[in-house]
């Protein structure tokens, strides 16, 4: 089982990860920050159609300020949608902020409501952490999904991941009867590849969500990250490997029951050839990305010679021990798609 060793804390944005975020236009002036959302009057808990408490906490502004607090919101979000196109938010409004009171960075999330057809979209507002942005631009590059987010000066915006969260899905989907047991285990295979090789950490059935889209004959399912948090952070392989959480058993258990060694193996192979394909196709980018992350310090100097040390044993590859920051390690673990592309022993 994967434990996380403490609580990890926030690091701030290096003028190097700026200069980055600048050149590829993650950078963007807005209207609001993080900071003033906290100016909140009073707030009452927030509860799902069943009844249960979401941990979440619905917050109200006073009338004096909420008209321009509303109004900001909704020119982020069309910064966020349109490129800043006011027309496109004539027909918005905010109909809720929540504010996540259980989570380590407290983020707001905003629902926002198509007022013509009922529509809605959320998107939420956070204090910018570098960790989190890494990982949000590694998703980005080296997943099948593009992720959409602005960061200004400590504010960081998020767009919303559709899906089914983890949890969810493993206590009401998994004894429907139009489960793909075998494409549930295949996608499973595949996520824990992702993960273990771009380095991110602390995904149990929480921190993902699984989007389910019908095919012409089955379902296909996309397990999407949405908690970046312990991106390159943890000192520790296991950490990194979403198969060592007891939270996501009952998904493996369906893994062992449904796939064979050599096809865990095959499945391995094509994500981490189309890694490659992606890290050949967005080389220059990712290379300005790692520049940032070499220099940056986002983590320990005991957890950054531990992980060194078992990542050179598992790859056989000694240089692992010599790497001084979690930038230096993720790009080795990169060079191996390249450099050992049929390495499927197990994890």
């Amino acid at each position: 089982m994967a434990l996380i060793s403490k609580k990890k804390v926030p690091f701030k944005i290096s003028d190097h990860l700026r200069t980055y975020l600048n050149k590829y236009d993650r950078e963007s002036p807005l209207p609001i920050s993080y900071e003033s959302l906290l100016r909140y009057d009073n707030g009452i808990p927030l509860y799902d159609r069943n009844g249960n408490d979401t941990l979440w906490e619905t917050v109200f502004y006073a009338q004096a300020d909420m008209d321009e607090v509303h109004d900001s919101l909704k020119k982020v979000y069309s910064i966020m949608k349109a490129d800043g196109d006011l027309g496109v938010i004539d027909h918005l409004f905010i109909d809720r902020v929540d504010l996540c009171v259980y989570g380590n960075t407290q983020p707001f999330r905003v629902r926002v409501v198509n007022r013509i057809n009922d529509n809605f979209d959320y998107f939420y507002i956070k204090n910018a952490d570098a960790s989190r942005i890494y990982g949000l631009e590694l998703e980005h590059l080296l997943s099948p999904n593009r992720i959409s987010y602005l960061v200004h000066k400590d504010t960081l915006i998020e767009e919303h991941i559709v899906g089914m969260p983890g949890d969810q899905f493993i206590k009401t989907y998994l004894k429907s009867s139009t489960l793909n047991a075998i494409r549930l285990a295949k996608e499973f295979v595949k996520f824990n590849e992702r993960c273990f090789v771009r380095l991110l950490g602390d995904m149990h059935s929480n921190n993902f969500v699984i989007d389910i889209t019908p095919d012409f004959e089955e379902v296909v399912y996309r397990i999407r990250s949405i908690d970046f948090d312990q991106q390159s952070y943890e000192g520790r392989k296991a950490i990194y490997l979403p198969q060592y959480y007891k939270q996501n058993n009952p998904i493996i258990q369906i893994g062992l029951k449904q796939l064979t060694p050599e096809s865990t193996k095959q499945y391995q192979r094509e994500e981490r050839t189309l890694m490659a394909n992606r890290l050949k196709v967005e080389n220059l980018r990712i290379d300005d990305l790692l520049d940032a992350m070499k220099k940056d310090v986002i983590s320990t100097p005991k957890n950054i010679k531990n992980l060194g040390k078992e990542l050179a044993e598992f790859y056989e590859h000694e240089a692992f021990k010599n790497c001084k920051s979690m930038g230096e390690i993720l790009e080795l673990s990169l060079q191996m798609l390249l450099l050992k592309p049929d390495l499927y022993k197990d994890h």
